[in-house]
This record gives C-alpha cells, sequence and structure tokens, in this order.
C-alpha cells in the first residue's frame, strides 16, 4: 500500500513539472530581442495644433456588459509627429513608445490616407 502511494506521488510530481514548463513558455510574448511586441492601432487626426503632437481618435467596438450589442468607443492618443505633416481628418497609422511627455506614448508610423 505505501508503495502505491509513491507512485501516485511520483505521477503528480511529473504532470506540474511538465504543466510548469508549459506555462513559463506560453507566458513570454516576445519578438526574439527580449522585448514584448508593441501595439499598433489606426485612427483618424482630430487635431494637429500642438508642435510635433498630433491628437488621434480610435474608435474599438467591445460588447456591453450587460447586453452584449457592440458599442463603439473612442480613445484619444496622442501621437508625435516629428515633420509635422499630418492634417485634420488623416487616416494614419500609430505604435506605442516610450514616454516622450506627460501624455504622449505614441508616435506615428505611417499615414495611411489623407484627408480630401
Amino acid at each position: 500500500m505505501a508503495e502505491e502511494t509513491t507512485e501516485a506521488t511520483d505521477e503528480t510530481t511529473e504532470a506540474t513539472e511538465t504543466n510548469a514548463s508549459v506555462s513559463t513558455s506560453t507566458d513570454t510574448s516576445t519578438t526574439g530581442s527580449g522585448r514584448a511586441a508593441r501595439k499598433v492601432r489606426e485612427g483618424t487626426v482630430v487635431s494637429n495644433k500642438m508642435d510635433k503632437t498630433a491628437v488621434v481618435a480610435v474608435v474599438s467596438r467591445a460588447p456591453h456588459a450587460r447586453y452584449n450589442k457592440m458599442v463603439l468607443r473612442t480613445t484619444k492618443l496622442q501621437a508625435h509627429d516629428e515633420t509635422n505633416d499630418v492634417n485634420i481628418g488623416d487616416k494614419v497609422r500609430v505604435m506605442e513608445t516610450r514616454p516622450m511627455s506627460k501624455n504622449k506614448r505614441w508616435r506615428i508610423m505611417e499615414v495611411l490616407e489623407r484627408a480630401k
């Protein structure tokens, strides 16, 4: 009877070791350089009055917590625009970056479509 319990504990320790190795490998979602992938969003420029900064409105769809109806949510991001070449109404792609000021944590990667 004592032998049966030791075999059972050996099996459970093997199972937990296997689960631990699987969970550690899935926890790190990096791009190979040891750094997590940066977020990329697409939105519309709503303001460009600041120097080297544009305000980009990003619209996302999320289900309502109670009614499960899809609700549009708008988030305004302040993005770094080094050349001051974006105008209001432009569709742009922004990428997460290091903090550049109090509120600016994004930078403009490319202009997808110019305003008409």
